[in-house]
């Protein structure tokens, strides 16, 4: 019996948090109930191995059955049972510490699952993970005997040398596509006996990987290459500030780094006979292992595609999505008409509680004598689903049973096409070139409303011909795959087995109905797992903007910050100086101050989209001598005169919802004091700019500087400390990229009337946005802010650019 054999062994597995190590986790703490665990995890960057656990894995899905049926000893019995080890494959020697390396050096069994598992992750990752991984947990178990043995008691020279200890059994998680793509029969043996496999010395390998990791890094400090992140970067968020700005930078050079190991990795598998990095760096793994595996019993499990379980512990299921789910819900949602295959070739999938079931009875039989066994766990061979035969099932089933758009229409499946992997390439890659230029030609034009929708439309198109290009690069080469990968040794184990274990360990891929399978139990689970629109109609619960809007006004929220221009009026500092410019001049100076004003507008944009507290700084030199007092009088005029008719009521109302609850409100402005003084009332206190006065007159400089960029989230981030408030709990509204690091300082941003570059941010980061507009049916702003004439006499006011100076 497969549970009585593994009764009392203490059991390793390492990668317990991705899909196939949370399953036998489970499994084993379910099935075999007398067995201890260890659980080598890599720490988060801010959690620990045991929070990763906990979190990460108990926590799941999967141990639903597991917690029902313990009831309120199941939290008592995982600590009993389960032991959480710091460690890490990717690295020598683990990164265990001296009781992690005590706790693995006790098991009888350890179960290497961890692996870098995603088809375009960098050459170098996979190498240190895949490649090195199994032979590092090896060289672990090899060295903890040897630790072990000479930790003995010697008397003298003539005693017996120490004993070793039995050596654990090292169960090594592979891929069946290690055989990589050429056709044929590919049977249970290890690589160098196979003739699919190339000839490639695997440490040339690792060092060639560690070198384009540094060659690639190297490349991209280069001066040319950092000018254009630092491009990139602007182009991007604007004038957010420096650091903003910087960071961006360097995450854009560290993402091209990454990108330039994709393809590196990628180029070279498929030069040497492998789809992807993913099967080349796990068949390289594998000959290192046998290499460096001493006198260690290793026997190796290669699964193929590792789909939704079958049955346990519940049909359907998942862990994230797999290979095929996000091709099956891009199809279901009409966004992939055709994908390139064979039809009448074979889909090797293999649902993960039958690979768990496989290792289990491998590792309850132990290894055998001699060199390492091969089970591979695969379909192909013994029930082969072919291409055309899912194609058929998924239409069918969507056709059934819909996915719905945002209008609560069904969307109607196109009919399934095979067409060859080039000529769709091609076709996605010009419809992505295509949408990337529209969007980026849309992106430089100023805009808001309408036009920040469309580049959320053209963004979004593109995301999608993006991801459809993505799919087709990553898995079109397993739809054309000809390789059947043989089960006799795990069928001649199968065979072997009681009744009793055939039926709570079954592995046999002959059992499996593939129409029940896809149409009854994968597909309505990775649906469910997908949150996709399953119904049509209006929607009976609240949408995404209620909810937003729920959170925001909170009564646990402690503070809302809010910007000015854009935000809560529709006017502008270039307005309000033009109102006050022309407040005292006769007709013809009015009308030459605005002109020059019009004439001076696209060169003031763009010094505003380069640096907006430079802008600020030499726009308001254009006060310097200006009478003070006269100006501060007027200002109350520009309030009722323009501020009031192009002021967003329902922002004001927001402002006055967050006091009713008690929250600190702050306004954030690079406007000067005297402007917006009769806004004073609905804030709790104001950060704006503040200009210089001597003898009566403005001095054009300013004596604080406007508030912009980081300054922002510096200033909030003191008024939080000073009064005592979160950030966290804080709420934040602002209408531009430049406000980025005001909105990225609290934990409850809110785009109001988003420019297109902070549109596009907020969709991705998932914030919510406000669209608030002036009072409809109310009088409507002159097209230029001018003042109503009261003298016609020649004045200086408000400062130098009405004596007909040139800013």
């Amino acid at each position: 019996m497969i549970a009585d054999a593994l009764a009392g062994k203490r059991v390793a597995v390492t990668g317990a948090t991705g899909f196939l190590g949370t399953a036998l986790v489970e499994r084993l703490l379910r099935c075999v109930p007398d067995c201890d665990l260890v659980v080598l995890t890599r720490p988060g960057r801010r959690a620990t191995a045991a929070d990763r656990v906990a979190r990460e894995v108990l926590r799941n899905s999967c141990f639903a059955r597991l917690r029902s049926e313990l009831g309120p000893r199941f939290d008592a019995e995982m600590q009993r049972r389960l032991t959480v080890v710091a460690g890490d494959v990717g690295v020598d020697g683990l990164g265990l510490d001296e009781p992690g390396r005590r706790a693995l050096a006790g098991c009888d069994v350890v179960i290497h699952s961890a692996a870098a598992v995603s088809f375009d992750a960098p050459l170098d990752t996979t190498v240190e993970v895949n490649l090195l991984g199994p032979s590092r947990v090896a060289q672990e178990l090899n060295d903890s005997r040897d630790r072990a043995g000479a930790g003995s008691s010697q008397p003298d020279l003539a005693s017996p040398p120490p004993h070793r200890g039995p050596p654990a059994h090292l169960l090594a998680v592979s891929t069946a596509y290690v055989a990589g793509t050429r056709r044929g029969d590919a049977h249970e043996t290890l690589l160098p006996d196979t003739p699919f496999a190339a000839e490639v010395d695997w440490r040339g390998e690792v060092a060639a990987a560690r070198r384009a990791r540094a060659d690639a890094d190297a490349e991209s400090r280069r001066p040319e290459w950092l000018s254009r992140f630092n491009q990139a970067a602007r182009a991007e968020l604007g004038p957010a500030g420096v650091p903003l700005l910087a960071e961006r930078a360097e995450q854009r050079r560290r993402d091209w780094v990454k990108g330039r190991l994709v393809q590196a990795g990628r180029a070279r598998a498929r030069a040497l006979g492998w789809p992807d990095c993913y099967a080349y760096t796990k068949a390289l793994g594998e000959r290192a292992l046998l290499d460096n595996r001493g006198d260690l019993p290793v026997t190796i499990v290669r699964p193929s595609v590792i789909e939704s379980a079958l049955a346990e512990p519940e049909p359907g299921w998942i862990r994230g999505f797999r290979m095929a789910e996000p091709v099956i819900i891009s199809y279901g949602r009409g966004l992939l008409k055709q994908f390139p295959g064979v039809p009448e070739g074979v889909i090797d999938v293999i649902p993960v509680d039958l690979v768990v079931a496989a290792i289990l009875a491998v590792a309850a039989v132990g290894p055998a004598p001699g060199p390492p066994s091969v089970y591979q766990v695969a379909s192909g061979s013994r029930n082969p689903l072919r291409y055309d035969h899912l194609v058929d099932l998924v239409q069918a089933w969507f056709s059934a049973h819909p996915l719905y758009d945002s209008e609560g229409q069904p969307i109607v499946v196109p009919p399934w096409s095979f067409p060859g992997r080039g000529r769709v390439q091609r076709q996605l890659n010009r419809a992505a070139k295509g949408l990337a230029t529209a969007e980026r030609a849309l992106a430089a034009v100023p805009g808001r409303g309408q036009r920040a929708d469309l580049s959320a439309r053209l963004e979004d198109r593109r995301g999608q011909a993006e991801r459809a290009l993505g799919y087709v690069e990553l898995y079109g080469s397993y739809a054309e795959i000809e390789a059947s990968f043989r089960v006799d040794r795990l069928i001649g184990l199968w065979d072997s087995l009681s009744p009793g274990d055939r039926r709570e360990f079954c592995f046999d891929p002959g059992v499996i109905d593939w129409a029940h399978y896809v149409q009854q139990v994968h597909l309505p689970s990775i649906v469910h797992h997908a949150r996709v629109r399953t119904t049509g109609g209006p929607r009976r619960t609240s949408n995404r903007a209620e909810r937003g809007r729920r959170a925001i006004l909170s009564p646990e929220r402690q503070m809302a910050a809010f910007d000015l221009e854009n935000t809560l009026i529709a006017s502008n500092v270039v307005e309000s100086y033009a109102w006050l410019a022309t407040r005292h001049l006769p007709a013809g100076d009015r009308a030459r101050l605005c002109l020059r004003l019009i004439r001076q507008g696209p060169g003031l944009a763009a010094m505003d989209r380069r640096d907006r507290g430079d802008f600020l700084r030499s726009f308001y030199r254009r006060y310097q001598d200006a009478p003070a007092a006269r100006v501060r009088a007027d200002a109350w005029e520009v309030f009722s005169d323009l501020i009031l008719l192009k002021a967003f009521p329902a922002g004001l109302r927001r402002v006055r919802e967050h006091r009713a609850l008690g929250h600190r409100t702050l306004l954030i402005t690079g406007a000067l004091d005297f402007m917006i003084e009769p806004l004073a009332p609905l804030f709790d206190d104001i950060m704006c700019a503040r200009m210089d006065e001597r003898d009566g007159l403005l001095t054009g400089e300013l004596v604080q500087s406007p508030p912009t960029g980081e300054a922002r989230a510096m200033v909030m981030a003191d008024y939080a400390d000073a009064e005592g408030l979160s950030l966290a709990e804080s709420v934040a509204y602002a209408d531009a990229a430049s406000d980025l690091p005001m909105l990225e300082a609290v934990g409850h941003p809110v785009a109001v009337n988003p420019e297109v570059k902070l549109a596009n941010i907020a969709r991705k980061r998932g914030w919510h946005v406000e669209h608030w507009t002036r009072a409809p049916g109310g009088a409507r702003p002159p097209l230029l802010p001018l003042a109503p004439t009261v003298s016609l006499r020649p004045a200086r006011s408000p400062g130098r650019a009405n004596a007909g100076s040139t800013p």
